[in-house]
Formats: structure tokens, C-alpha cells, sequence
């Protein structure tokens, strides 16, 4: 199995994930529709906490209160 094969199956299973997720948010009720988009924020949040380092956020906070006034 060459790279060319990996790359080959790997792509068919992220376009047959893609089309699940698809399938899966059809069916979705708009209060599903609505938790399911926060918790996507939520994991974005989380995400950018972990990534930057401690104290940034209050410190762009603290930024923007000295841009405004």
C-alpha cells in the first residue's frame, strides 16, 4: 500500500463522515440544532483557552476597555 492508497482511503472516509454529519443534522429538531451549535462554541472556547497562553484573554479584555475610552 503506497502513500497514493492512504491518501485515496483516507479521503473516501472523511467525504463518508462528511455525508453522515450531513444525514444526521437533517434530521435534527431546531432545539437539537441549538444545542448542538453551542456545544460547537463551547469547543471552540475550550479550545482557544488551552491554545493561548494564561491570562491573554484578560488582558485583550483589559485592551479593549483602554481602546474605548
Amino acid at each position: 500500500m503506497g502513500l497514493r492508497d492512504i491518501w485515496r482511503n483516507w479521503t473516501k472516509a472523511e467525504d463518508r463522515r462528511a455525508v453522515e454529519r450531513a444525514e444526521d443534522e437533517a434530521r435534527m429538531t431546531p432545539v437539537e440544532r441549538d444545542v448542538a451549535d453551542e456545544d460547537f462554541e463551547a469547543r471552540k472556547d475550550d479550545l482557544q483557552a488551552f491554545s493561548s497562553p494564561p491570562g491573554a484573554a484578560a488582558a485583550d479584555a483589559a485592551d479593549d476597555d483602554l481602546d474605548t475610552a
